[in-house]
């Protein structure tokens, strides 16, 4: 059985967070895709073609990772594009109640497609994507955290 799972996120930029779950995920599944969501209720700083492609760039050395930007229900995506599994990352233990909630009201949608929660390494717990735009937007040095064309992606968008 080929098992195709889904790693969903607005990915507003893609940290080295998200690309440490990536990495480790993609040695479990036989084809994991990236997600990018077209999510109206955050204001993000990236459109969703940027945030497709820096997703792409991050990711291009992992040949069964595949990203595509999404609209809507997540769990219609997931059944889309035959996927049997739902990947989450945790941070904190403040991640998991908001991530259990998500978790079950997506089994009662479609209880084919199962939810599996992995964590980030330690260096990585702390790294959030809301942090690095507030980072880079006050002018801190945001190349620890992210992918050299992100960091890159990142000052050209705070020099407009």
């Amino acid at each position: 059985m080929s098992i195709t799972a889904v790693y969903p996120g607005t990915f507003d930029p893609i940290t080295n967070g998200h690309f440490d779950l990536i990495e480790r995920a993609a040695h479990f599944y036989d084809r994991l895709i990236i997600a990018v969501a077209d999510n109206r209720n955050k204001n993000t700083l990236f459109t969703l073609e940027k945030r497709v492609e820096l997703a792409r760039l991050v990711t291009q050395g992992i040949p069964n990772v595949e990203v595509i930007g999404f609209s809507g229900l997540l769990v219609d995506f997931v059944q889309s594009v035959k996927g049997n599994v739902l990947l989450r990352g945790l941070r904190a233990v403040s991640d998991f109640e908001y991530e259990f909630q998500l978790a079950s009201m997506n089994r009662k949608l479609a209880p084919e497609i199962e939810t599996m929660f992995m964590t980030p390494a330690e260096q990585y717990a702390f790294i959030s994507s809301s942090l690095v735009r507030e980072i880079s937007a006050l002018g801190g040095d945001v190349t620890e955290f992210v992918h050299p064309q992100v960091a890159q992606a990142l000052q050209q968008a705070q020099n407009l």
